[in-house]
């Protein structure tokens, strides 16, 4: 079947319909990733998000459930130049096909994935709807997709209750904000309890609990519209609990702090992005899922220092917090997908935990 992706500056490609036959209107962003595609797929981080995959060919491996990293995926749609239909892979399931479709996720394929890349490069994310009712109206799909914005997303994708993964080592407390599973199991491999909160639990339950660390996690969306949940993360901060933030949970605790944080033109998603850590001067290929990120530049010392920058364009990629048993990271450490070269921020978690006891 014959589907559209209309973007709102009036660009217009046509391609295949995969998945879900409905119309949507979502914001566009683009993800760098070679492989890993379950996993972006499956991250809460894309939620109110259209992803398109660079990669030309996705699918070939198949669906391999025990990679999801939630229990469903959650972009609006998925974008893609060739979809592999019969993936070849023993560990594999189901095809991306079927899973959009049981997922009643809309996308798109056979269209030119690297010049809508660089239509988003060139002017920054925008609003797209993909459709495959041909006989759409473009003033009233771009009147349309102009009026869409991105709400309520941290809410739509934490978890409902608590719960805990069991342990004998550090008693964790985790504020899912939209979590990625791996965050989670990267502690409690290292024999950590995790108890999992969702993300509008207040920071007097949390303390109460009596935990060796607290762990913000990732998630979607523009960090300002989490209000409620900054004035806790504030009450989090001025705790001597030690804090490790990854993604989200990052710019919510400089939010929390003081400092400030903007739009990217067009994020970084993938597994490809390198960062500088700016104490050794060692540079890790990281995986990122972000489109804010923390102003450092009328950052006061005296609430937090640099601590990791972006080796492309010099934006922030984590902070060290003066006087405080707190760090925080931009980039996704725990991977799933992309490189694991900075799983070692967990054991630094450990120590710190280990140090404020």
């Amino acid at each position: 079947m014959k589907a559209f992706l209309i973007l709102e500056d009036g660009t217009i490609f046509t391609g295949t319909s995969i998945g879900s036959t409905r119309e949507v209107i979502s914001e566009i962003v683009f993800n760098t990733s070679m492989t890993g595609y379950l996993e972006v797929l499956t991250d809460p981080s894309y939620a109110g998000q259209a992803v398109v995959m660079t990669y030309p060919l996705i699918g070939n491996y198949g669906i391999c459930h025990e990679d999801m990293q939630s229990s469903k995926p959650w972009p609006d749609g998925y974008i893609v130049r060739e979809l592999s239909r019969i993936p070849s892979n023993f560990r594999s399931g189901d095809t991306i096909q079927h899973f959009l479709e049981s997922n009643n996720i809309p996308g798109i394929s056979g269209i030119d994935t690297r010049a809508l890349t660089k239509i988003l490069r060139e002017k920054g994310t925008m609003n797209g709807m993909i459709t495959t009712n041909e006989s759409y109206d473009l003033d009233d799909s771009i009147a349309r997709m102009k009026a869409h914005s991105v709400k309520g997303v941290v809410k739509a994708t934490t978890c409902k209750e608590k719960s805990v993964l069991p342990g004998t080592g550090k008693k964790v407390a985790f504020l899912d904000l939209g979590a990625k599973r791996n965050i989670a199991y990267n502690l409690n491999e290292r024999d950590c309890e995790v108890s999992i909160y969702p993300a509008d639990t207040t920071a007097k339950e949390i303390l109460d609990s009596n935990p060796d660390g607290i762990m913000l996690s990732n998630g979607p969306g523009d960090p300002k519209e989490c209000e409620d949940i900054i004035k806790e993360v504030r009450t989090l901060y001025e705790s001597d609990v030690p804090i490790f933030a990854i993604c989200l949970g990052h710019q919510l605790m400089a939010l929390a702090a003081g400092a400030d944080t903007h739009r990217l033109k067009y994020g970084h998603r993938g597994g490809n992005h390198p960062v500088k850590d700016l104490e050794t001067g060692r540079v890790y290929i990281s995986s990122q899922n972000h489109g804010y990120v923390v102003d450092t530049e009328h950052l006061d010392p005296a609430v937090a220092t640099p601590a990791f920058v972006n080796v492309n364009d010099g934006t922030n990629e984590g902070l060290n917090y003066t006087g405080k048993k707190i760090f925080t990271v931009q980039f996704h450490p725990e991977a799933c997908p992309g490189p694991q070269g900075t799983s070692y921020l967990f054991d630094r978690f450990l120590n710190l935990m280990e140090e404020g006891k």
